[in-house]
């Protein structure tokens, strides 16, 4: 079983790193058959802008570009994908929207036009979610933070293309607490995640999704 691990930070020596590399540590302990592949976004100079080229291929009018159909081949050879950020601005930041603007295409992720019902191609991929939060629990709690990231990210992105989010979780008070139990959280998820595999294997798993709706079928982009 492969995991594909999506770092998006700019500094090495960051917690968000450090997370990653945790779970990874986890993963490699779950067992030997068990591997991973860390993608560093931010030290691979990964381009998250979403260009004249990006939508051509939404439009379904160019195939992918290279450096996307890369990073398409790296989630095919997984099972399971960890997306590790830190919180700007109660989202992601820009490098990993960006990485899911291009790489999440219509024709790959998803199947969108305007005369037929949405394909979503993605239900055999499982996602972990793992965010880096300043903030402490009460504020997200609050302000409605955690759902409306939820709302978004779980449901408005990976829902969209019928992958399972598996767990979503938010690891806060990064600049004053103590970050060991936030790496011994990250390694428990690493050990833990083939045991969330082996349970969907053996569960029935949804073929690609066909959402008819009395309306006009809408896209994740306002084009």
């Amino acid at each position: 079983m492969h995991t594909l691990i999506v770092v998006a930070h700019p500094e090495a020596e960051s917690l968000t790193h450090a997370v990653a590399s945790q779970i990874a540590k986890g993963i490699g302990l779950a067992g030997p058959h068990h591997t991973f592949e860390i993608a560093d976004l931010a030290q691979e100079g990964f381009d998250p802008r979403f260009t004249e080229a990006d939508l051509a291929v939404h439009r379904r009018k160019a195939p992918p570009s290279t450096d996307v159909q890369v990073e398409q081949a790296r989630i095919d050879r997984a099972d399971t994908l960890v997306l590790v950020y830190p919180v700007y601005w109660w989202a992601m930041p820009a490098l990993l929207k960006g990485w899911i603007d291009r790489v999440f295409s219509n024709g790959w992720a998803f199947d969108f036009n305007l005369q037929s019902a949405l394909i979503k191609k993605l239900p055999h991929l499982s996602v972990h979610l793992v965010g880096i939060g300043g903030a402490d629990t009460a504020t997200y709690a609050r302000h409605g933070y955690a759902a409306a990231m939820k709302a978004q990210i779980d449901h408005g992105i990976f829902d969209y293309c019928g992958a399972e989010v598996i767990t979503s979780e938010l690891l806060l008070d990064s600049e004053t607490a103590d970050s060991t139990k936030a790496l011994q959280a990250a390694e428990q998820l690493g050990r833990q995640i083939f045991a969330a595999m082996r349970t969907l294997m053996f569960s029935p798993r949804e073929p690609p999704r066909h959402i008819e709706d009395s309306a006009a079928p809408s896209s994740r982009f306002g084009i």
